[in-house]
Parts: structure tokens; sequence; C-alpha cells
């Protein structure tokens, strides 16, 4: 997908600068690049009214001329209270993309590159994913990922590319300083075991 770029086929999608506009009718997204090559915001069209309100969490052709040519295989679904911090997984043989979203609460989301071919390795980007803006973020294959949870209960989704394989699944330190990531002060702060073991980017397995 290149800014500036009209898309071909049943869709026609607008660039202006690193935001795209996805339209069908009367189905819409934006698709925003972050400072990470690949990893993206997406905001679907949100049709409310008083009943509540609608919205294609997913749409195979649309995402798929959107760039995100993707075979999900696996979808998975967790609720967290608050404080939790699930993270920074990843899976070095069968790496995961990931199509992600809050539907209950509120997260903050990060995702850290970690091919060692990318200029931005080590970086990260974090974004607040929850139930009133329902951005979506895609994250691609290369990159570990976590969340914290910042309301009293988040619901959190999320489409994988790959099945999850525990004895592959890898897990980079959530606070190493390298990292430098500002997730928010939350006391108390819950993890599982695993995760408070994570490894330090110094001595990570990474991507080439």
């Amino acid at each position: 997908m290149g800014c500036g770029k009209t898309l071909t086929g049943r869709l026609s999608g607008l660039c202006y600068g690193k935001m795209c506009l996805i339209r069908d009718c009367k189905i819409s997204m934006n698709v925003t690049a972050t400072e990470l090559p690949g990893l993206m915001i997406i905001e679907p069209k949100v049709f409310g009214d008083a009943r509540g309100f609608f919205y294609e969490s997913y749409q195979r052709d649309r995402y798929r001329d959107a760039g995100f040519d993707y075979a999900f295989v696996q979808d998975n679904y967790s609720r967290s209270c608050r404080g939790t911090l699930r993270g920074l997984h990843y899976q070095i043989t069968s790496p995961q993309g990931k199509l992600v979203q809050v539907t209950r609460g509120e997260v903050y989301d990060v995702a850290v590159d970690l091919r060692r071919s990318s200029p931005t390795f080590g970086r990260s980007v974090g974004v607040v994913l929850n139930e009133t803006n329902h951005r979506q973020l895609y994250v691609p294959p290369g990159f570990a990922h976590g969340f914290c949870v910042t309301s009293d209960v988040a619901d959190f989704a999320y489409k994988c590319t790959q099945f999850y394989n525990p004895a592959d699944e890898r897990t980079l330190l959530w606070n190493d300083p390298a990292l430098a990531i500002s997730w928010p002060e939350l006391e108390p702060r819950i993890l599982s075991a695993k995760d408070e073991r994570g490894v330090p980017l110094c001595d990570a397995e990474t991507y080439p």
C-alpha cells in the first residue's frame, strides 16, 4: 500500500501522508502507518444510533486491498483486570502477525521491532486501544507484543497468522531499560511468572 496511490479492484483508496482512507460505498476505514515499518493503526468505520453501534472488525477483501493480505488461522480472546501486563511475547521460528483490538475497557498496547535488518530494530510504539476509539493495531511478524490494562477490566481480541506454539514462544523483558517503553504507572502491576522472567533485548533471540 503506497500513499498517493489509488487502490484497484472492487475497492478504492485515497492516501494523505501516512493515513489512507479505504472506501467501499458505505463502509470505510482509516489506515495509519507508524514509525515502525509494517506496524499499522486501523480505524474501522463505526455506525452508531440510539440502539448502539455496529462495525466490521474484519472483512477479508477490504483488508487485503489495504495491504493486509494475510491468512489468519487463529482467533484469541482474553480478559484481564486493571494493572495486568501481558508480554512482551513473540514466536521465534514461526512468527505471528497479529490484528489486535479491545472490545471492553482500555489497554496500552506495545509492539517492539525485533528485526535486526530493520532501521528501527529495538524501537517500540505504544498505542491506546479501547472500547470507544475501536482502533486496531496490526503487528507484523518480527515484532514482540504486549499490553497493560488501564481500565478496571479489559477484553482483548486478536487474530493470528500462525498457530500458537508454546515451545516456540519467547518473552522479552517488559521493563528492559534498553527498550525505554513508557508504560502507564499503575500499582499493583500484575504479571505472570513467565513474563517476570523475560529476557532483555541484549540477550534475546531476534529475527534476521
